[in-house]
């Protein structure tokens, strides 16, 4: 239940509150793709091996999605106000270590430091969101707000880390952390209040555990088998990691509190709502990175530049995101989910035309279509999560919702940008493990950089074709499993 100190009005203190939870909401999306333009930076600067490349960009989405059912409902049963300001402050000091790690190790060490943060602060922000708008409008309008700011983190992240590398050393996409966190914990004791639920048991560590341990073990074996090929250990590694998870999935449906209610996904709308959640984040994520490399080390725009020209498509998705409620009210919550799909691969395949020597046009067409469809999803996703549940369950079920998200987020770059990576491997020069390391080599012949650079045009059509095809398919799968009326 929840508690009763919370006005039963949605009055100016309730929209007092949702600023302040607004801003760390809009820096954990930003960390989960500030890094994609800023890569060719880190990469000069710290030299990581392929995968050690790979762990620092979606080690963050890795840790943040593993640990999100978790701590959603650490939230509902302990507190969600306690737990958010413990994770602002892990998150801060995370910041702080990733801004100035020597090293590759290091700054994977400090990045799933923040990652450990992160998983505290979007559900129980979700939830704490929620419990301060009592009235289903409000509610609704404010989760519409949250979801908007969470998307715009994610379109704006290579953006402002494009921005900041005009200007500072790669460390400072991650010191403007530290002042919204400091800003939040100043406000949080005064403009929001515990909430927690009573009804519900403790934790199953068991669950836990099996949930980290599997994606963790399925996710090293997919990046150590795209850098280095496969091997005994990374098959070992990668059915032990399966085998975890679907003893994970077993143990929800024997337990009397489960950490993840699979009973919610008998709901057809539901279930393809959290699909909807994952798969555009899958593309989404590996395109984002993969395109950062491609307008900077194949076509040679500067880090400032290649910022600027995601933009068009960054300002379409927080639109779209914003406009949601908008277009639901007019078409239905199941033509716009399957809207969602259709938008996404339409744009995704247009990248299969972006060439070595141009390019822009296309790409800036490809992510304004996609980011009308990757809009749509960041809100439909949060608000059917939410209004499927009591209230009391806000905390587990938008963490489900952004669970989904993160770990499309990370999964994207581990599959996706592990088939680019491993076509590279299969069709580039062999001079190093990535286009950047081996555009970094001196004394190369034109034709080798030629060879390079096509070989990883090639890796990104295959990611691209890929995407597009699964988000076509579920796009039919919307609209074939979907009830005619959804409500």
């Amino acid at each position: 239940m929840i508690d009763a100190s919370y006005s039963p009005s949605a009055d100016r203190k309730s929209w007092a509150g949702l600023l302040a939870v607004l801003p760390l909401v809009l820096i954990v999306a930003m960390d989960g793709s500030i890094l994609y333009l800023a890569m060719p930076r880190v990469t000069a600067a710290l030299l990581p091996t392929a995968d050690q490349a790979l762990w620092i960009l979606d080690i963050y989405g890795f840790v943040v999605g593993s640990l999100l059912i978790t701590f959603g409902n650490i939230g509902d049963r302990y507190g969600r106000l306690r737990l958010i300001m413990t994770g602002a402050v892990i998150f801060g000091l995370g910041s702080l270590a990733a801004a100035f790690a020597p090293s590759p190790l290091a700054l994977i060490i400090a990045r799933g430091l923040m990652g450990l943060g992160g998983a505290t602060l979007l559900p129980s922000g979700l939830a704490i969101v929620s419990a301060l708008f009592p009235d289903p409008r409000a509610r609704a309008r404010a989760i519409g707000i949250f979801a908007a700011t969470f998307a715009a983190g994610f379109a704006i992240g290579p953006l402002i880390g494009g921005m900041l590398l005009r200007h500072f050393d790669w460390g400072a996409v991650f010191l403007i952390n530290i002042p919204v966190v400091a800003g939040f914990l100043i406000a949080a004791p005064v403009l929001l209040r515990e909430v927690r639920a009573t009804t519900y048991g403790r934790i199953d560590v068991a669950s836990l555990a099996l949930s980290f341990a599997g994606i963790l073990l399925f996710t090293w074996s997919l990046k150590t088998a795209a850098a280095y090929g496969f091997g005994a250990a990374q098959s070992v590694s990668g059915l032990l990691g399966l085998a975890a998870l679907a003893l994970f999935l077993h143990r929800q449906t024997r337990i009397t509190h489960p950490l993840l209610d699979l009973g919610l996904f008998r709901d057809p709308i539901f279930a393809i709502a959290i699909l909807t959640g994952f798969l555009p984040l899958v593309v989404w994520s590996a395109l984002g990175y993969l395109s950062g490399i491609y307008l900077q080390s194949v076509l040679g725009f500067d880090v400032f530049l290649a910022a600027l020209l995601t933009a068009p498509g960054a300002l379409v998705l927080t639109a779209a995101c914003i406009g949601t409620a908008g277009i639901v009210e007019r078409i239905g919550r199941r033509n716009a989910l399957i809207a969602t799909h259709l938008l996404i691969s339409v744009g995704v395949f247009l990248l299969l035309f972006a060439g070595s020597e141009s390019g822009v046009a296309v790409f800036i067409a490809s992510t304004v279509i996609a980011g009308l469809g990757y809009g749509l999803s960041f809100s439909l996703v949060a608000e059917i999560a939410v209004s499927a549940v009591p209230a009391e369950r806000a905390g587990a079920a938008g963490s489900i919702a952004e669970t989904s998200n993160e770990i499309g987020n990370a999964l994207g770059i581990t599959l996706l940008g592990s088939l680019a990576a491993l076509s590279f491997r299969l069709l580039g020069p062999g001079v190093a493990g990535t286009l950047d390391e081996t555009l970094g080599r001196s004394g190369l012949a034109p034709e080798t950089i030629l060879q390079a650079k096509e070989a990883f045009l090639t890796g990104l059509h295959v990611a691209a074709g890929v995407g597009g095809l699964l988000t076509l398919v579920m796009g039919i799968v919307a609209w074939l499993w979907l009830p005619r009326r959804v409500l």
